[in-house]
């Protein structure tokens, strides 16, 4: 079964990465771009074939390791 984990930086936590492609869109003649927010995808295949389960395992992996939960949130998804 295939996941996706999502992880970005919690609202509030400065992202520099963000920032500065904003500035280099808005340097490319891109107007109207807002906010730029850079986080990762993570897509995991696991040998899990119950749905329910390979979520929780997603997001117990996301816990211990993927993300950093003291900035980062995650969201898990079934793909």
């Amino acid at each position: 079964m295939k996941l996706v984990v999502t992880v970005m930086l919690k609202a509030g936590v400065l992202d520099p990465q963000g920032k500065a492609i904003g500035q280099a869109l808005t340097g490319l003649g891109f107007e109207g771009v807002g906010e730029v927010r850079v986080g990762k995808r993570i897509e995991l295949e696991l040998a899990e074939t119950d749905p329910v389960a390979a979520e929780a395992a997603g997001a117990e992996m996301a816990r211990k390791l993927l993300a950093n939960m003291v900035i980062e949130s995650f969201k898990v998804e079934v793909a």
